[in-house]
């Protein structure tokens, strides 16, 4: 995708893990923009799948240039969320261990940024999956996801039967611990350590993996883009609970029905040009011994 013009940068978003070391940093950073006559809209991140709002605006300006979110894989979906449907590029910036949403590391955080302003950046348009929960046909929830949700078991509960459909006809029912669905960029988070292929993010499909099967004839499944899919629990399901992003939870029963079909609002990435995808997967998955 082309790249975005820096023409308009006089605003920018800083979406802050809420560690001590980002928000030194973030205050740093926040100064050097400052100097630069860019001004700052700074939110700090909640704890995930805590009740904590964090700090900061509820939404962000629509008219922000880009977001920096600095922390790691599980702050870069919260500010997902954060921006919502709007088209906001982000821009993550790892502090530990290197994620697969973060473009960069924190010592590069300045030299990086000034290429950004200047518009020397390329923008990838991820997939979402806009997830709704409704029970006797009333919505319980409705959100937007990057990476995916997951239908899993709770300690005391037996296998979780998910009865599947796509298009309206029936698939299968998944007995097992658990169910993902997931977009090409969450192949490499859960899906991937449950056994499920990783897919390109601009492949148009969903993954669909069990997690440690009954029936080890069920397998993960890539299905296209443009196909719906329908969750539901077999009768007498209790203890299960539907995570969205890792973000996000709610108990489900078997009076609710869970749709899944892509959002009509893909996320911008930002991607610098010298950076590639098979060069990151190669480094995050030790092929060859690489690291970075």
């Amino acid at each position: 995708m082309p790249k975005k013009s820096a023409a308009g940068a006089r605003q920018v978003g800083l979406y802050v893990k809420k560690d001590a070391r980002a928000a030194g940093k973030a205050e740093e950073f926040a100064e050097w923009l400052g100097a630069r006559g860019i001004d700052v809209v700074m939110k700090t991140s909640p704890v995930p799948l805590g009740r904590s709002s964090g700090t900061g605006p509820v939404k962000p300006p629509k008219d922000l240039f880009c977001a920096f979110v600095l922390g790691g894989d599980g702050t870069f979906l919260s500010a997902v969320r954060w921006i919502g449907d709007r088209e906001i590029p982000l821009l993550g910036v790892k502090f530990g261990d290197l994620g697969f949403l973060a473009e960069i590391a924190e010592e590069n955080l300045f030299e990086v940024a000034g290429r950004v302003l200047k518009g020397e950046f390329k923008l990838s348009r991820r997939m979402r999956l806009d997830v709704q929960v409704t029970r006797k046909g009333n919505a319980l929830v409705r959100e937007t996801v990057l990476n995916d949700i997951v239908i899993n078991r709770g300690a005391l509960a037996r296998l979780a039967n998910v009865i599947t459909h796509i298009n309206g006809h029936y698939l299968t029912t998944f007995r097992a611990d658990g169910l993902i669905i997931a977009t090409p960029t969450g192949s490499t988070a859960y899906s991937l350590a449950a056994g499920g292929p990783v897919v390109h993010p601009k492949v148009p499909g969903f993954i669909i993996t069990p997690i440690c099967p009954f029936t080890l004839t069920n397998r993960p499944l890539i299905v296209p883009d443009e196909v719906e899919i329908t969750l539901r629990l077999d009768k007498g399901s209790s203890d299960i609970v539907l995570t969205l992003d890792g973000q996000t939870g709610l108990s489900i029963t078997d009076k609710d029905v869970i749709t899944v079909r892509r959002s009509d609002h893909p996320l911008n990435l930002i991607l610098l040009p010298d950076r590639h995808y098979f060069d990151v997967l190669k480094a995050k998955l030790r092929w060859s011994g690489g690291r970075v």
